[in-house]
């Protein structure tokens, strides 16, 4: 918990205000991520590897690489893996929410793998899950955070924010039914450590192009979190790493529409000079962004750099007394992101 490290830390710096966390994803075991943990680890305070699946029985597959855990353990780095539903899918989710014994053998897998593998804690990243579900979500995590705490390890949710707003029908109405309706985040917050309030992935695969993260945007996320009675020191503010492509796509059941894709930072500039465009500042959104045209039609790319970084450290400073920021995901930062984080953060 953050009020231990707090403790931990005036023990050595007596007067000086808490440093607050930095936990980065992890996707894959990617050879890029795995170079940047290694190089960045003396920045990073948590590092979670979204390494586990279940299914409706409460089957557990996957693993944390034993690499990782080897090198978080000689830098020092606390190790927090997710667990969700493959793929997002819902009626797997589903079906482990209304069994019981299913539920019961999650938890107890989650407990024996982190004792064995001394994991710092676990966070839930179900999604997916229809708002008709959401006391039974919530009853899941309870369950998990006791039986966690009792072993010593923390609870914490990845939560798909939301305004609570959204018309009667369309595609705000599917989002908020099927995406962000589903968590009582005061009564997750009351239970377990913290939530990471995922404020990207504002525009994506299925939405036109726009900023992963506008400040506007995030700001709103943010404050309805509050709003719901969620304490600062038990939010950790979603941040992108990952920039937007948007172009036209041929699909293998043979459609063809727009792609929304997650891209690096460096395949970002490798399109910006290959095709020459010119990015255009967008202050109040706190991202760059440009377009082109290739083949006959326009694509579009909104880029998360350094200047992207900045602004939106510059809102997380708005709300003193957050418990830090979750970043997704490693491997596709831009390199002068991490001065500023040591710098932007307490």
């Amino acid at each position: 918990m953050i009020w231990v490290r707090c403790v931990f830390l005036t023990m050595f710096l007596v007067g000086t205000a808490c440093a607050q966390e930095v936990i980065v994803y992890g996707a894959g075991g990617s050879r890029r991520g795995s170079e940047s943990f290694l190089e960045r680890a003396g920045q990073i305070d948590v590092i979670a590897p979204q390494s586990y699946g279940v299914d409706s029985l409460g089957n557990v597959s996957g693993a944390v690489p034993q690499r990782l855990i080897d090198e978080a353990l000689a830098t020092g780095t606390r190790l927090m893996p997710l667990i969700m539903n493959p793929g997002f899918n819902q009626a797997q989710i589903h079906g482990l929410l209304a069994n019981p014994d299913g539920r019961r053998r999650t938890v107890e897998f989650m407990v024996k793998e982190g004792i064995e593998k001394g994991f710092w804690g676990w966070q839930f990243d179900f999604e997916n899950i229809h708002r008709s579900r959401k006391d039974a979500f919530t009853t899941f995590f309870r369950e998990a955070a006791e039986a966690l705490h009792e072993a010593g390890m923390t609870a914490s949710v990845a939560v798909v924010p939301t305004n609570d707003e959204a018309q009667e029908k369309g595609f705000s109405r599917y989002m908020q039914d099927n995406w962000r309706g589903n968590f009582d985040m005061a009564a997750i917050a009351e239970v377990g450590d913290f939530i990471s309030l995922m404020t990207y992935a504002q525009h994506g695969g299925p939405t036109a192009p726009g900023p992963i993260a506008g400040l506007p945007w995030m700001k709103e996320m943010l404050d309805y979190a509050l709003e719901q009675g969620v304490p600062p020191e038990k939010i950790s503010l979603g941040l992108p790493f990952y920039s937007g492509y948007w172009h036209p796509d041929h699909f293998s059941n043979d459609t063809i529409r727009v792609r929304g894709r997650e891209i690096g930072y460096a395949l970002g500039t490798d399109l910006i000079e290959e095709h020459g465009v010119t990015m255009h500042w967008l202050p109040e959104q706190g991202v760059s962004y440009g377009f082109w045209q290739q083949n006959g039609v326009f694509r579009w790319l909104f880029l998360e750099d350094a200047r992207a970084m900045e602004a939106k450290l510059s809102l997380f400073r708005a709300y003193p007394g957050l418990r830090g920021v979750s970043i997704w995901v490693l491997g596709a930062e831009d390199p002068r992101v991490w001065p500023l984080l040591k710098s932007g953060l307490n």
